[in-house]
């Protein structure tokens, strides 16, 4: 899915917006990623392991992030599965950022009005 549209993945949920966002500062492994997500959106996005593990699984496939067996830190769990974002991932997380502003943008010259 490398030469796919980035619109086609717009609007994103929170969780897949939030674990994009996430991954943008570098590669992480499932637990760093869920907790980077709670401190993200002030712990109003909590998932469950079966919902968190079923949205990383989709956005691998999707080709949105990839998942590698062992991060950066040598030191780390080897069971632990890591997670960075791809090219597609990161051009998706920028054009739903601007989707967002744009809303923001108009719901402000709507209060305003």
């Amino acid at each position: 899915m490398s030469g796919s549209d980035p619109q086609t993945f717009l609007p994103l949920s929170h969780l897949t917006y939030h674990v994009l966002l996430a991954l943008r500062s570098g590669t992480l492994h499932g637990y760093a990623v869920v907790k980077a997500v709670k401190a993200g959106s002030q712990g109003v996005i909590s998932p469950g392991t079966g919902t968190f593990y079923s949205a990383m699984h989709r956005l691998v496939r999707e080709g949105l992030i990839d998942q590698t067996d062992s991060g950066a830190d040598s030191s780390s769990d080897s069971r632990r599965k890591h997670y960075a974002l791809t090219r597609l991932g990161s051009q998706v997380l920028e054009a739903e950022t601007r989707r967002l502003e744009s809303l923001l943008t108009q719901a402000r010259a709507a209060a305003e009005a």
